[in-house]
Order: structure tokens, then C-alpha cells, then sequence
């Protein structure tokens, strides 16, 4: 990527299986649940013009028309070209029969031509609303269908084939479905988002995907302190006060956030960490562009995974699965 502002640092990248270069740190935009949308949009444009050029978007998110309104600003000011971002969004679970359409909102609303990668965000369309209880659940709801999964994925290729989508990414997966429905794709997935933060590593899943060229895209990298009530147990390991993390920032000089994003980056995941303050988002994209951590370092944090997922999808169950781990099977 070209860097026309010499006072601005732009992340390194990585290349995806279709060729595109995708920055190896991204700006996460899904905090509708204790900020505004403008407030997410302007985090964006502040972000963009510090050096970010990764924005992973989602239609559920209910922020991507103000967001396309600040892409916009952007390349209007030259800050940016439309080339220069890879822009993400991703298909809700009540428009898995509609994906085209979806789809279509979503450019719209971000004002694109395309966007670089497409996921489908969970892999069956159970649906609950934006902002309910940890309680809530759909009667409709139903265990995960590989025939429904393709069909959702056979329209995500229809879109990549017609240009309006670069690549087609995977959420929120197990090793099992993967193994179900890869030997079905046309095309394969470019990419994989999936929980990964020091308490919780998924070294089966993440090798997996690596293994087959898919890229994986980290989300609550610093182990998400501002999620939702819903996802909040009383077991639930933070990340960034594992004694290992804090041991190693202080080592760095370091708050705990950047060495939950230095492993991340380290490992060859894409963390996509969001914040709305400045000081923040521009030290996250420092952490991983400068000071790597040790081999020792790095394999301290592998020996200290402690197997805690923090987005645990309980509002998906359907009737007769009590358990959050029902879906994760």
C-alpha cells in the first residue's frame, strides 16, 4: 500500500488466496451495544486517517450507512483512495435465504462499489434482535444445517463471481462444520473470524484454517472488556489480567493490551481490535508495527491458554439444546 503521508504509519500486510493484501491489524466497529453509530463512524475516520486501512464492518452492527458517510469523507479529502481500503461486512442470520440483497444494502449503505471480504457471520440463521438479554431465544432457532450453510455460501460465491464481493470469509466455525463443508465450496473461503485472545487460542481450529490457506481474523483480541452483559459469566478469564500478560507489558514498558496484540499478530492471526479513543486505536496499531515479543515471551503465552470462551452464542440455542456448548459442536 502506498503511503502518500510520510508522518503516518500504515501496518504491514499479509496476502490473502485471491492475491489481495489485507493489513495485519484492523479497526473492529461493533460496539452498538454502549456507543452510537456516529460515534463508531467518527473512531473510523480518526482511525483511517492515523494509518488504518483494515474496517471490519457487519450489516447488524447498525452502523454502516454512517460509516460509508465517513468512507466517503475520506476519499473525498485524499486521505484515502477506495483501493487503498479493504472494507469487510457481513451477512446476518435472518438474511441467509437473501444474501443478494443483503448484500446489496450493505454496499449501499457503505456507499461501495464492493467490499474486499464478505462473511457469512454465523454459520446457521438463527436470529435474535441487536441489544437483547443473554436470556433471549427464537422459536425458530435450529441446530446447524450443512444444506442450509451451502446454500448461504453458494450465494456468497454468486456475489464473488459478479465482482461485488473480493473474497468470502467464515465466522464463528468449529473444525467439525469446516470439515463438513469445505470438500462443497466452489471457491474457497479467503478467511475465518473466530474468538482468539491469549485465554482462549483455539490452536486446533486456528492451525486448521492456516493449514488450508484460510487467514484467521481475531475478534475480542484484547479478550473484549466492553461486550455485551450477555456474554459476561462468572468464569470468564480477562485476557489482558492473565498474570503472564501483565508480567510481559511490564517487561515491554507496556499496557497488557499491546501484548495481546503483538501474540496475535506474532502468530499470523489479524486482530481486528475496536475502540472509539483515539490514544487507544493509535497504540494498537503501534503495538503490532514495532518491539515483537520473544520466542520465550511468545511461548509463555501458549502454555498459559485457559480454554475460556467469552462469546459464548447462548441467544442461537434452539429448543432442547440447553447449553451454550451445543453450538460449538
Amino acid at each position: 500500500m502506498e503511503n502518500r503521508n510520510s508522518e503516518i504509519r500504515l501496518a504491514p500486510t499479509r496476502r490473502l488466496r485471491n492475491g489481495a493484501e489485507i493489513p495485519i491489524i484492523g479497526l473492529g466497529t461493533f460496539g452498538s451495544d454502549k456507543y452510537t453509530a456516529n460515534q463508531v463512524a467518527e473512531a473510523v475516520y480518526g482511525a483511517v486517517k492515523a494509518g488504518y486501512r483494515l474496517i471490519d464492518c457487519a450489516a447488524v452492527y447498525q452502523n454502516e450507512k454512517e460509516i460509508g458517510e465517513v468512507i466517503a469523507k475520506l476519499i473525498a479529502e485524499g486521505v484515502v483512495t477506495r483501493e487503498e481500503l479493504f472494507i469487510t461486512s457481513k451477512v446476518w442470520n435472518d438474511r441467509h435465504r437473501d444474501v443478494e440483497a443483503a448484500c446489496n444494502e450493505s454496499l449501499r449503505d457503505l456507499g461501495l462499489d464492493y467490499v474486499d471480504l464478505y462473511f457469512i457471520h454465523w454459520p446457521f440463521p438463527n436470529y435474535h434482535a441487536p441489544g437483547c438479554s443473554g436470556d433471549a431465544r427464537n422459536p425458530d432457532s435450529k441446530p446447524f444445517s450443512v444444506d442450509e450453510y451451502i446454500d448461504t455460501y453458494r450465494q456468497c460465491e454468486k456475489l464473488y463471481k459478479e465482482g461485488k464481493i473480493r473474497a468470502i470469509g467464515m465466522s464463528n466455525m468449529t473444525v467439525k462444520k469446516l470439515e463438513a463443508v469445505l470438500p462443497l465450496c466452489e471457491i474457497m473461503p479467503a478467511a475465518l473470524e473466530m474468538e482468539l485472545h491469549p485465554a482462549f487460542q483455539q490452536p486446533e481450529l486456528f492451525k486448521y484454517a492456516k493449514d488450508r490457506d484460510i487467514m484467521p481474523i481475531g475478534f475480542c483480541p484484547l479478550g473484549s472488556p466492553s461486550r455485551p452483559e450477555r456474554d459476561r459469566t462468572d468464569e470468564d478469564v480477562a485476557a489482558m489480567q492473565m498474570p503472564e500478560i501483565v508480567e510481559i507489558a511490564a517487561a515491554h514498558g507496556i499496557h497488557p493490551a499491546g501484548v495481546c496484540l503483538k501474540w496475535s499478530a506474532q502468530i499470523g492471526a489479524i486482530p481486528i481490535p475496536f475502540s472509539v479513543k483515539p490514544e487507544q486505536y493509535k497504540a494498537n496499531l503501534a503495538y503490532v508495527c514495532e518491539d515483537p515479543l520473544t520466542d520465550e515471551e511468545m511461548k509463555k503465552i501458549a502454555a498459559a491458554d485457559r480454554n475460556c470462551r467469552l462469546i459464548k452464542g447462548q441467544v442461537f440455542l434452539w429448543e432442547g439444546a440447553d447449553d451454550w456448548r451445543a453450538i460449538w459442536e
